[in-house]
């Protein structure tokens, strides 16, 4: 008489624990990749690097890139610029509570921490310790903790990231700047700035490192301010272009009139 076996148990993958690289499924990755450069041109008139800063072409080995967080963008907009480093493997803290809401981020790279707490701030060591003893290994980290605006001075980060500096000296530190203004267009446009790169120094404590990372953004976010200011284009690469115009009626009655008159009809309003 045959006999009938119970059902296998549902077997669970192991998330990675503390010190250990997050995973990165380079599947949902492209997919999630492609689906953001469809939907931020939806939004923004084009995504800009100023010119005016570092090129990141130049990097190599590990890095951490350190930016402000002005806007829910922001984790969105650094996705695109990963394409700068396209032999990095880019890796981001996130709030752990977020990552229990929005679980696909796992195998985005990002990994959870507590903020505010020992727990966190020793996985955020842990874990980021992993990721920069790895030759292509590339970490985001908005030093500040939580949405600041851009014209806060002076800058103040977390402290963090000063101690697993402090832990890895060698490693390339990129201060990046982010800004959302609206220039011309009705959409509005997305500024980057990348700072000089900070140099190695394996005697500079934690704190030490915290006051240059504060000093280093806040001279770049300076600079983007300035570059921004002059609404000029031609300051600025774009990186990824999005929409013009000022409205489907409006644009609308403006091709009508471009028609009669013989005129080029453009979609931006200048």
């Amino acid at each position: 008489m045959p006999t009938t076996l119970p059902p296998a148990p549902e077997l669970r993958r192991r998330r990675p624990q503390a010190g250990e690289l997050p995973r990165r499924s380079p599947r949902l990755l492209g997919m999630f990749r492609r689906y953001v450069r469809w939907y931020v041109p939806r939004h923004f008139t084009a995504l800009r690097l100023a010119r005016s800063g570092f090129h990141p072409d130049q990097v190599r080995g590990p890095m951490v890139v350190v930016l402000n967080h002005p806007s829910w963008w922001d984790p969105l907009l650094c996705l695109l610029l990963c394409d700068l480093f396209p032999k990095h493997d880019h890796y981001a803290p996130i709030d752990a509570r977020m990552l229990q809401k929005y679980r696909f981020f796992e195998k985005l790279g990002f990994f959870g921490i507590e903020p505010a707490s020992v727990r966190g701030g020793r996985t955020f060591l842990e874990t980021g310790s992993a990721i920069l003893r790895e030759p292509h290994g590339a970490l985001w980290v908005t030093g500040e903790g939580r949405f600041t605006d851009v014209r806060r001075r002076p800058v103040k980060l977390q402290g963090g990231l000063g101690h697993l500096l402090a832990q890895q000296p060698q490693t390339t530190v990129l201060p990046l700047a982010l800004e959302l203004v609206f220039w011309n267009e009705r959409l509005p446009e997305a500024l980057a700035r990348f700072g000089e790169p900070l140099a190695a120094e394996p005697n500079r404590s934690p704190a030490e490192w915290t006051s240059e990372l504060q000093i280093a953004l806040e001279h770049n976010l300076d600079a983007l301010a300035l570059d921004s200011q002059s609404r000029s284009p031609e300051r600025f690469e774009i990186l990824l272009e999005g929409r013009k115009g000022v409205g489907l009626a409006y644009d609308a009655w403006r091709r009508i009139h471009a028609f009669f008159t013989g005129k080029k009809f453009t979609a931006g309003h200048e």
